[in-house]
């Protein structure tokens, strides 16, 4: 027997806005389900949802996304440009180079390279 993961789901405080953030980075459309839970679903990966909760986000995050990108710079401003935050510089280590952001509700992602 296995599991497979259908959906990621983020706490947050808007759910619509941050749909549309993700809707942007990923692909795919934004559906609100309701005013309390919105997702999308990209192309190639688990729908990633969006819920509601009264309290706010009060540390870091335990589980992050890693987005592979070509050109780990571009993704990153254009990521920025959509409304995400750099935590940091880019980072080169032996498995390559890699960008922590935060998106528009502060919840960490990273852009690295193949």
């Amino acid at each position: 027997m296995r599991a497979v993961v259908s959906e990621i789901v983020f706490d947050c405080a808007g759910p619509a806005a941050l749909a549309r953030f993700w809707a942007a980075l990923l692909g795919g459309e934004a559906v609100d389900r309701s005013p309390e839970w919105s997702y999308v679903d990209p192309p190639g990966f688990a729908r990633v949802a969006f819920q509601r909760v009264p309290e706010g986000k009060a540390v870091k995050n335990r589980l992050h996304l890693d987005l592979e990108a070509g050109d780990v710079e571009a993704a990153a401003q254009w990521a920025v440009g959509l409304g995400a935050e750099r935590v940091g510089g880019m980072v080169t280590d032996d498995h390559g180079d890699f960008q922590v952001l935060r998106d528009p509700e502060g919840n960490e992602f990273c852009f690295v390279s193949g």
